[in-house]
């Protein structure tokens, strides 16, 4: 594998944690909406990440591969009810509904993805001293 292969590989990786801190973000910013109906409840989304394999033995020599987000899925959780008959949102029977959502599943969701994030980061930054260093061989 070509060591510039590694700039996609890296590329392709801090973007699917780039998806995965936004859907972490936008389950965070819904944990506390409310609904009226256990079908208006926000559900909890995660991303289903997948790997890519690419044969470039054309250009370069061995396989080349990455990360690709293949789709985000709504969590099968059931919506917690409670009894609010006060509550403006209620339904007919006084209950409210609140979604999937665990605040703590997400912060350490989104400690996760950040140091992933982080690290694919120093990945390609070594990746381009190395590039540098072997240029500069040659002076």
């Amino acid at each position: 594998m070509s060591l510039l292969n590694v700039f996609n590989i890296s590329g392709s990786a801090m973007n699917a944690q780039s998806v995965r801190l936004n859907v972490t973000a936008s389950n965070m910013a819904n944990a506390d909406a409310i609904s009226s109906s256990i079908d208006q409840t926000y559900k909890a989304r995660h991303p289903v990440f997948e790997t890519v394999l690419e044969d470039l033995s054309f250009d370069n020599t061995g396989p080349a591969g990455g990360v690709r987000v293949a789709g985000i899925v709504e969590s099968q959780v059931p919506a917690s009810q409670e009894y609010q008959p006060g509550n403006p949102l209620a339904d007919e029977e006084g209950y409210i509904y609140r979604p999937n959502v665990n605040i703590i599943e997400e912060m350490a969701n989104m400690i996760a993805a950040s140091r992933n994030y982080q690290t694919n980061v120093e990945m390609v930054n070594t990746s381009k001293q190395m590039l540098t260093e072997t240029l500069g061989i040659g002076r």
